[in-house]
């Protein structure tokens, strides 16, 4: 105001233009970066989701659809019609009947025990804390992983005539085989509930234990409702794994015990009997998608309730001794009968036997007999060539799983806004989970007879030596998945939303947020696919050829040749494949510590 009260005003000062270009250019060209970043991350999401699923597409479900496909069509010299009359005759056959009914009963038998077995197991794990957790959660783990000829072979030691239990005459039986199968499967309960265990808020539970309830009605009445999902989910994997059960039941079951897999492997390479193995490959299928469809929901349900707990849970101290907050007398001596008795007896009592020589004295002339043949035509290549054959494939296989599992998880992981999306998610996760319960004799035989000229290629990719670890990996990225998955949803989406607010593109808040995050299942994933892909058996028992055979290919042939010599071999190839499983198994183990991460 001047002295006349009049209000002065200041002209607005003008932005020279010099100043003002180079300020517009500035917004044009962050606008354009974040048209950029936008495009560029729907082309990067849309590769991590093309990818697998054409792996998925190739190497999967083509050749299992080709196979199924063998009993609806036949052969005509118009072409191929349709024709169901292989259904008919394999379902009015009393011997599938007897094959589905076995399958069944061993599933559900094997899959109550573990169940049984693996709470008290899951409980003294992670709720309880003692010296050597880590080493015991690792030991209990290696089973899992085991290649099913070893396992097979180490049962059968044990219960043949001169073994630990022939005296209970459980060679070639019912209750043999279930055992064997509970072996496999009990770390897949004790992880699955143990994981869900460590995170329940105990404050549920010592409320009723406030208000008057003993140890055994709080556990009944809230513990065990509130485990309910991760129990669902374990025992559907559980029985997927038991009706799908391969080298464990051939090498076991003799003649009298089979599964629909066996069945499918024995008509397809014994008789060539392609329409019955695909009626069977159906059967099978109709078993699967129901496991899995029980699965997927349970899993739904623990994720949902895992979001009213805390992220962790304090361990106590093991009680050994009475007090006035109950005892863990039970559930430890269970969990120390069953890992003495039902884990480490069979495996030690296929080292001590490896070391009995064909002679009957003591030595490791077993173990110098691999660097030959064996018996007359027994091999083609030495036990050790095999072993290399075996690790070279393995790494292949584990870095194609890592690859492609790892997409998938992290894909997988986001939890979209739109329903649409959300939806496509599940259905994405789903489908990664079928190479599970599919036979891995199924693949490898759609193999052969899909993969002969692909796509009409002018080459035969069957005589090539990348369909083995294809193969297996096909079977090892759902472990890949499973494992790397939980941490992946377990980083707070707020991270990633904070580092985009301070400007940071889709791909660096791949690399700074979840990538370092995500390194937490990393080893443990890689660990799994090398040693299962160490260890298959269905696919690559039709794939490897006799100079390029893999370890279990020639640990089965040893079995099945004549002679003390060539058994004795066998049993000393099944001791260092165990042993280098373990190894691997127990280092990723290791690495990963106590953090949480990974399921079945």
């Amino acid at each position: 105001m001047d002295g006349d009260g009049r209000r002065l005003t200041r002209p607005v000062p003008r932005v020279p233009r010099a100043t003002a270009r180079p300020a517009a250019r500035a917004a044009r060209w962050r606008a354009a970066r974040r048209g950029a970043d936008r495009w560029g991350a729907w082309l990067g999401w849309g590769a991590a989701v093309a990818l697998p699923l054409g792996f998925l597409a190739v190497f999967f479900a083509w050749p299992v659809v080709s196979l199924v496909l063998q009993g609806f069509f036949t052969e005509t010299a118009a072409g191929r019609e349709l024709d169901l009359s292989g259904f008919a005759e394999v379902l009015s056959q009393e011997r599938t009947w007897r094959i589905v009914g076995q399958t069944l009963a061993q599933a559900i038998t094997g899959t109550a025990l573990s169940v049984l077995l693996g709470l008290p197991g899951a409980y003294v794990l992670y709720r309880c804390r003692f010296p050597g957790r880590t080493l015991v959660r690792g030991l209990v783990t290696v089973p899992f992983v085991l290649p099913s000829v070893v396992v097979g072979v180490a049962f059968r030691a044990l219960f043949a005539p001169g073994g630990p239990l022939g005296w209970a005459h459980l060679e070639e039986s019912f209750a043999g085989i279930v055992l064997a199968l509970v072996f496999f499967n009990y770390a897949v309960v004790v992880r699955t509930v143990g994981g869900m265990w460590e995170r329940l808020d105990p404050r549920a539970e010592q409320a009723a234990r406030a208000l008057g309830a003993t140890p055994w009605r709080a556990f009944r009445t809230v513990t065990l409702p509130a485990l309910g999902p991760a129990i669902a989910s374990a025992a559907a994997v559980v029985f997927l794994f038991c009706a799908t059960a391969f080298g464990v039941v051939l090498v076991l079951g003799g003649l009298r015990y089979g599964t629909i897999e066996t069945e499918i492997w024995t008509r397809t390479t014994q008789f060539l009997d392609l329409r019955s193995a695909a009626v069977l490959s159906v059967l099978q299928l109709v078993v699967v998608a129901g496991a899995l469809l029980v699965s997927s929901r349970a899993r739904a349900r623990r994720e949902r309730a895992l979001h009213l707990t805390s992220d962790s849970v304090s361990a106590h101290r093991l009680r050994l001794r009475t007090g006035a907050d109950g005892t863990d007398v039970v559930p430890a001596l269970v969990t120390l009968v069953v890992v003495a008795g039902l884990l480490v007896l069979p495996m030690a009592g296929l080292v001590t036997r490896s070391l009995r020589a064909p002679d009957g004295s003591w030595g490791l002339d077993n173990y110098v007999a691999l660097g030959t043949t064996g018996g007359p035509n027994a091999l083609t290549v030495t036990v050790w060539e095999a072993l290399g054959n075996s690790l070279r494939t393995a790494a292949w296989a584990a870095l194609i799983a890592v690859v492609v599992g790892g997409l998938v998880a992290l894909v997988v992981s986001r939890r979209p806004r739109r329903a649409g999306l959300r939806s496509a998610v599940g259905v994405l996760d789903a489908a990664f989970m079928l190479p599970l319960g599919v036979s891995a004799v199924t693949v490898g035989f759609g193999f052969l007879i899909t993969l002969d000229k692909p796509f009409g290629l002018d080459v035969d990719l069957r005589t090539s030596g990348a369909l083995v670890p294809i193969a297996q990996a096909v079977v090892a990225i759902p472990l890949v998945v499973r494992t790397m998955l939980p941490v992946l949803r377990a980083i707070d989406p707020r991270l990633r939303e904070a580092a985009a607010t301070l400007g940071a593109a889709p791909g660096r808040v791949l690399r700074t947020v979840d990538g370092p995050l995500g390194a937490r299942s990393l080893g443990l994933a890689i660990g799994f696919a090398f040693a299962v892909s160490l260890g298959e058996f269905g696919a690559t028992s039709f794939l490897a050829r006799p100079d390029t055979a893999t370890l279990p290919v020639v640990i089965y042939r040893l079995i099945g040749r004549p002679g003390a010599e060539n058994y004795g071999m066998a049993l000393a190839a099944s001791v260092v494949l165990a042993v280098l499983t373990a190894t691997v198994m127990m280092v990723a183990e290791r690495l990963r510590g106590d953090r949480p991460g990974g399921e079945f």
